[in-house]
């Protein structure tokens, strides 16, 4: 995470990036693109993020596109015309299944077009999917899931978006590589998927109203095997992929490499924020946490907080829906050990290391 007077960081020493390599982030502003963009330029890569706003602290060019507009797309992408590895995290939630399918191809499809319109020299495009490529977001199913489980019969755009990468991949001699990570951790505003905001808000506004905290979800959530990806590991396989020969045309499993149960971390997450801690008491976050914006508006000032849009802070639908998945939802990372990508992480001491960031850059209250 960065401030917004921040200095850019320095350039690597010569010979540090990867040889003539000029990054694209698509969804710059999202939790993974602002990591990814980060992770490179840290390398001493040359970046540029696409994002639908101005993103506060990046040290990278913003190009404001809109991504479903084809034209303004050919228009805007470019500036991107010597783009040699896109990095595309760019997604728009829609109600329906149909909806997602439309506008996630059309971002895909429009971003490919303009850099084939702009005579970028592509070499490799990574994409990224998730845990519903195996019906995580159905109920119950196959654990742990690996990379050649078949797809299921359900629509799902990352099987859309995947056959028209394929498909431009042959065509144009680019390669392309899908990762696909759980419960992505880390921290970006406005960005609704996004379990580490979800549990700080929660656990600062629980902890300002002196109740212990708990656990929202249900019992059988609780206790059902779970693993997160911390953004920062995400970004690393990211630079890794675009340069491994063997990730060409390859889908991999990307998490910290742990598997967590959350029976396990809230007492944990309760120490660290110096609460008590209780049972599970199940809270449609969704119906409760919005009405507690005046006392949110009220602890930014009270604790010199950023003034973050309360709406932006934490998806609040999105960590019912985690919270009530009674099953276990566990994926192998050994291909992506096999292939050589064996960096991990520790989870629990991520998650408090990443609320003490959080503190640290005026996100949430500190912790005293």
């Amino acid at each position: 995470m960065t401030d917004a007077g921040e200095e850019p960081t320095p350039a690597a020493p010569p010979g540090a990036a990867e040889e003539s390599q000029v990054v694209l982030v698509a969804g710059a502003g999202g939790v993974i693109g602002r990591h990814v963009a980060d992770e490179y330029l840290r390398r001493g890569t040359p970046v540029r993020g696409l994002s639908r706003r101005p993103v506060t602290g990046a040290r990278w060019e913003h190009l404001p596109v809109d991504l479903l507009d084809r034209e303004a797309a050919r228009t805007g992408l470019d500036r991107a015309r010597d783009t040699t590895h896109l990095v595309f995290g760019a997604y728009i939630e829609r109600a329906t299944t149909e909806e997602q399918i439309e506008v996630n191809t059309a971002l895909l499809t429009h971003t490919l077009q303009g850099l084939e319109d702009a005579g970028a020299p592509l070499r490799h495009v990574t994409l990224y999917q998730g845990g519903k490529a195996y019906g995580a977001h159905l109920g119950y199913f196959n654990t742990p899931a690996k990379e050649r489980d078949p797809r299921l019969i359900q629509p799902n755009f990352y099987y859309d978006q995947e056959d028209i990468l394929r498909t431009a991949a042959a065509r144009h001699g680019f390669q392309a590589t899908m990762l696909r990570p759980e419960g992505v951790v880390g921290y970006a505003v406005g960005n609704p998927m996004n379990i580490l905001m979800v549990i700080a808000v929660y656990a600062s506004i629980c902890r300002e109203l002196g109740q212990p905290l708990r656990f929202p979800g249900t019992h059988a959530a609780y206790d059902a095997l779970y693993q997160v990806t911390d953004a920062s590991l995400l970004a690393r396989a990211t630079v890794w992929a675009g340069t491994e020969p063997r990730a060409g045309g390859e889908v991999y499993n990307i998490t910290n490499g742990d598997q967590i149960r959350w029976r396990h971390l809230w007492p944990v997450f309760a120490r660290h924020f110096q609460m008590d801690h209780a049972e599970p008491q199940p809270v449609p976050l969704a119906e409760a946490m919005p009405q507690h914006q005046d006392l949110w508006q009220r602890m930014v000032t009270k604790y010199g907080l950023v003034p973050t849009p309360y709406e932006d802070l934490a998806g609040w639908s999105f960590g019912d829906f985690l919270f009530r998945s009674e099953f276990d939802n566990v994926t192998s990372t050994i291909k992506a050990r096999q292939h050589g990508f064996a960096d991990c992480l520790d989870t629990e001491d991520r998650f408090l290391e990443l609320f003490d960031e959080l503190a640290a850059d005026e996100v949430i209250p500190p912790v005293v």
